[in-house]
């Protein structure tokens, strides 16, 4: 998503890098705070359960989040396709990235479906060595850093800066997944407050910087040319053709492991969320002890996306989902203070920074292609049409859920 930002942020892409991990980062305290006092795997969901019960709005911004994690997938699919298509002759037609964006969720979903084991021991490893990568990659490049492609007079306007932010705000989105994981987490209070803020602040420090060596090292033209892969190519001024290849390696290692969390992540949504009623009730149905239906359904919905949409789609989609949820999870955060101990000015200006990144993003949607607006009112429709419709077509009673007191 690096090359969509430089296109929105010109040389101000770090700052619009930062000013999204700043709305992340925020963020990150009410989760925080929510996900100690409210453990459960089913994470953002329970959060908006507990805090504002059921209701039609409740409900159709769960069934938003899962819509969101789909076009996480398929944004991840995508990269993953367009770096590995970058190893091969452009006579070889798009038919190769087709088939390499479908590839990874077809066998990751099937790998998640049998429990494989050594999917979740591989993680660790494969996020090690793409840390290592991006770390040789900003420690050489950092050296041949040209400062006038950085200076002021290269930035975009203001709140064009913002939205090249904000565009690329699901590169953040990450740690959400985090509250999926309190109840199997060993001392919750110390570690997950740990966990959600080393890893925001150690993200938005590495891709400030990653930012800063691409910007720095190519012209502008030759990102926004390359946007698919614009990594990749930011690596040849100083590390050559070699460079080139194992940037491009380490985006396909990243990527595929993050359609791997995210899969894991969407199978237990899409389970929770058609237990309280506003899903189909095959996706409750678990096989081998796993909610198989909703993984697979998940996974052949993003499968349509990531072959069907381009990327700039697939990204404002994502984007403005997520920060239309973590609105609310602050929201929740502020409302609940009483209960979590959190301070309501945080959560509240958490929520605020969402809801401002939000229309820094419609804004320059709107400006740039209005008709990228109909895609996104089209995903909030069709949350609000499976939150109402579905329950009153099907007859299925939607789960009472009480909001705590506060």
């Amino acid at each position: 998503m690096l090359g969509l930002a430089v296109q929105l942020a010109g040389g101000g892409t770090p700052v619009a890098f930062a000013l999204a991990g700043a709305v992340a980062l925020l963020t990150s305290y009410s989760y925080a705070k929510l996900s100690v006092t409210f453990p459960s795997r089913g994470g953002t969901v329970e959060f908006l359960n507990q805090t504002f019960g059921s209701g039609l709005v409740t409900g159709a911004l769960n069934v938003l989040l899962w819509i969101s994690y789909v076009v996480m997938l398929s944004l991840y699919a995508h990269a993953f396709g367009s770096y590995g298509a970058s190893f091969f002759a452009p006579a070889w037609g798009g038919w190769v990235r087709h088939a390499l964006i479908s590839a990874p969720i077809v066998v990751l979903a099937g790998l998640n479906a049998l429990g494989s084991g050594a999917v979740g021991e591989a993680e660790e490893w494969i996020v090690g060595l793409k840390l290592a990568i991006l770390l040789t990659f900003v420690g050489v490049g950092v050296w041949t850093v040209e400062p006038g492609r950085l200076a002021v007079s290269q930035w975009s306007p203001a709140v064009r800066l913002a939205a090249g932010g904000m565009i690329i705000f699901l590169a953040y989105e990450g740690f959400e997944l985090i509250a999926n994981t309190a109840r199997d987490v060993r001392s919750p209070r110390r570690v997950l407050p740990a966990a959600y803020y080393a890893s925001v602040s150690f993200v938005v420090v590495l891709y400030v910087l990653v930012s800063l060596v691409t910007v720095g090292n190519l012209g502008i033209g030759q990102i926004t040319a390359a946007k698919d892969y614009a990594l990749a190519v930011a690596a040849r001024p100083f590390m050559g053709h070699a460079g080139f290849i194992l940037i491009a390696a380490a985006a396909m290692l990243s990527t595929g492991s993050a359609i791997n969390a995210t899969l894991y992540g969407a199978a237990r949504v899409s389970f929770i969320i058609a237990k309280d009623g506003d899903l189909p009730e095959v996706l409750e149905e678990k096989v081998w002890k796993r909610p198989i239906v909703g993984l697979l359904l998940t996974a052949l919905i993003a499968l349509a996306v990531a072959n069907l949409f381009d990327l700039s789609s697939i990204s404002v989609m994502g984007s403005a989902g997520f920060l239309l949820i973590f609105a609310a999870v602050n929201a929740a955060g502020a409302l609940l203070h009483k209960r979590t101990g959190g301070k309501w000015p945080v959560a509240a200006a958490g929520a605020v920074a969402c809801l401002a990144a939000l229309g820094a993003l419609i804004w320059q949607t709107a400006r740039d292609d209005p008709l990228r607006l109909l895609v996104l009112a089209a995903m909030a429709a069709l949350a609000l049409l499976i939150e109402g419709g579905y329950p009153l077509a099907s007859g299925r009673q939607i789960k009472p859920s009480h909001p705590r007191e506060r």
